[in-house]
């Protein structure tokens, strides 16, 4: 078997590139010395006033060629210790820079998320290069994070409703609970947790791809606001909260998809009626952000959230503190897809609370028509 042939390093190809042009450059300093000294030297020789005898210029000029020849040697090895000197020590630090850079992607590649790269400091490229990669590494670690806890968090949504449906069956079986109505409430409860679980999951995955295809046309936002607050009326009656809206006069149409956007609001005031108490009140609102954007609001006098959970509001099964956990209900992720889909549509969105207890306020802009 024919074995590869081993390729030089870079710091290898350098001192060869380096060797190469210094032999370049003294070559052609020696053709020019060659050439050009000794018909300047004889000229100036005239130029000076002395005889003009053959043999004394021929020895003149032979020993002109000998003093060129000896200093030209004396500087090419005094230049080529100076540049290999140099030409070691950039290419060790080159070299050792793209190492470093190789053995950490190595490292990475290997599931090493923590590895980082110092800044070699050989300029902007290089550094900007370090930096590209420790932003990289910093992101996966992030995802890396992320995917364990959304794992985590899977599992214990679908082994809270598959141990109840197992256990309740197997009660069944064993004669100890009747399959009457209540029973079978409580299973389709169940059932349809987990239908509800595999669609937002779903949802967020064709949202986050970009898969969703968006009908957008210009409507006017008091629209908007009307139709939440009509589909959210009813849930919020029956939990004794009171839901109210607004649209400022005069307000630009905005250029959406009415079922994807009446679905994030949805999301928004079905998270706000889940973390408000009875006696509280939710407000939806529509107002003027900019010249080109309409922001939709809503807020709540509800549980608040810290300021530690803000900016994880919108990760996938992430629940701001106890208040919000599990048993209050809901995926998890209502929030992610809300923000996959405004950001489908251009839009921004983001979440504002003065901290538990002090209720909290979502945001989402619009581009206009």
């Amino acid at each position: 078997m024919t074995r590869p042939r081993r390729q030089l390093g870079l710091a290898s190809r350098l001192l060869v590139a380096i060797g190469i042009v210094l032999a370049t450059a003294a070559a052609t300093a020696g053709a020019v010395v060659a050439v050009v000294g000794p018909a300047v030297f004889h000229d100036h020789l005239h130029r000076a006033g002395v005889a003009d005898h053959e043999l004394a210029d021929l020895h003149v000029e032979e020993a002109f060629r000998s003093s060129s020849a000896v200093a030209f040697a004396l500087a090419l090895v005094a230049a080529a210790i100076a540049s290999a000197v140099v030409s070691i020590v950039l290419t060790r630090r080159i070299g050792g820079s793209l190492s470093a850079v190789s053995t950490a992607a190595t490292s990475l590649g290997d599931g090493h998320y923590d590895v980082r790269v110092p800044a070699p400091g050989l300029g902007a490229e290089f550094d900007q290069l370090a930096e590209s990669f420790n932003r990289l590494a910093d992101r996966l670690e992030d995802a890396q994070r992320l995917r364990g806890r959304l794992l985590a968090d899977l599992a214990h949504e679908v082994r809270t409703p598959v141990a109840t449906i197992t256990g309740y069956l197997e009660a069944i079986e064993d004669g100890v609970q009747p399959l009457d109505a209540t029973t079978t409430a409580v299973l389709r409860e169940q059932g349809d947790r987990l239908t509800r679980l595999a669609h937002d999951l779903a949802a967020l995955t064709h949202a986050e791809a970009g898969d969703v295809v968006l009908d957008t046309a210009p409507v006017p936002p008091g629209e908007i606001v009307e139709a939440a607050l009509h589909a959210a009326r009813e849930r919020a009656a029956a939990r004794g909260v009171d839901l109210t809206g607004s649209a400022a006069p005069g307000l630009p149409e905005v250029l959406a998809d009415r079922h994807r956007i009446a679905q994030v609001l949805d999301n928004l005031l079905t998270n706000a009626l889940r973390h408000t108490p009875t006696g509280g009140a939710v407000l939806v609102r529509a107002t003027r952000a900019d010249r080109q954007q309409v922001s939709l609001v809503v807020s709540d006098t509800g549980e608040g959230i810290g300021a530690e959970d803000l900016a994880h509001v919108f990760d996938r099964f992430y629940r701001a503190g106890t208040a919000r956990d599990r048993a209050s209900g809901g995926s998890g992720i209502g929030l992610a897809i809300s923000k996959a889909l405004v950001e489908a549509h251009g839009g921004t969105i983001s979440a504002s609370s003065a901290g538990p207890g002090q209720g909290a306020t979502f945001t989402v802009t619009l581009p206009t028509a």
